[in-house]
């Protein structure tokens, strides 16, 4: 089966395309780097002719509050049109756990425009809602950062391996459409400012951790369901101290 995935350098998409072919498929890496650019549309027709699958995983390389909507929305009706004409039979996108809750942050505003013109488009979908993945904590820390605080939200949040998010990426790709939002999340629940201060340890990063109710999310507040799964996510394998032990590693 041929297969497309949209973004398919990035961290998610560079380990699905490797599943993905070692279970014997014919798969695109697609990227602006590769020539295919699902803003300007550059490359599309081309690269999705004859494909069955679609796997979206592009995402913004803004989170300014209009450039991530525009990237979103150009991308999404762009990439939609060039599958209705190549006849692609699954359209499938990653999002994230919450996306709905979130809609104060100009970045989930975005996901939410992608997930509706999917929705809207006539081609059958899989909408995967992942929870943050562990290897963005670095990049919550920083988002928190003033000198050598960091002041984050003590919100429940449950993050997921990359490994374990490609793992099921790979796997909706070679089931039917699910034409629903499926969700998945790492095998434990933690406090944000208490995960990012283990990390922050385990790095042997000297900024401290302070718990703020208030502290935005990329722009948004968080209560204690905001970035999590109770609808019966897909759990990942890889615990806190697995990743911790494996990949947070002082540089």
């Amino acid at each position: 089966m041929k297969i497309v995935v949209i973004g398919g350098t990035g961290l998610i998409g560079s380990k699905t395309v490797e599943r993905l072919r070692k279970r014997g498929h014919d798969v695109i890496a697609a990227s602006p780097n590769s020539g295919v650019n699902t803003i300007t549309g550059e490359g599309l027709a081309e690269a999705l002719s004859g494909a069955e699958v679609v796997l979206d995983l592009a995402n913004s390389p803004s989170f300014e509050d209009k450039a991530v909507l525009e990237f979103f929305e150009t991308s999404g009706r762009n990439l939609l049109a060039a599958e209705k004409l190549a006849g692609v039979r699954h359209h499938i996108a990653l999002s994230v756990v919450g996306t709905e809750r979130l809609q104060e942050s100009g970045y989930f505003r975005g996901k939410l425009a992608q997930e509706m013109l999917i929705k809207a488009s006539g081609i059958p979908y899989t909408i995967v809602h992942s929870t943050q993945f562990m290897e963005f904590l670095g990049g919550i820390a920083q988002s928190g950062t003033v000198g050598q605080t960091v002041r984050l939200s003590p919100a429940y949040v449950q993050p997921i391996v990359s490994d374990d998010v490609a793992d099921v990426m790979a796997d909706v790709a070679l089931a039917p459409p699910a034409n629903a939002t499926i969700e998945i999340s790492g095998p434990e629940r933690a406090r944000l400012s208490e995960l990012v201060a283990r990390y922050l340890k385990a790095m042997k990063d000297p900024r401290t951790v302070e718990a703020d109710a208030e502290a935005k999310y990329f722009g948004a507040r968080l209560n204690d369901q905001s970035l999590v799964s109770d609808n019966n996510p897909r759990l990942g394998s890889i615990t806190f101290e697995q990743w911790f032990a494996n990949s947070a590693q002082p540089k």
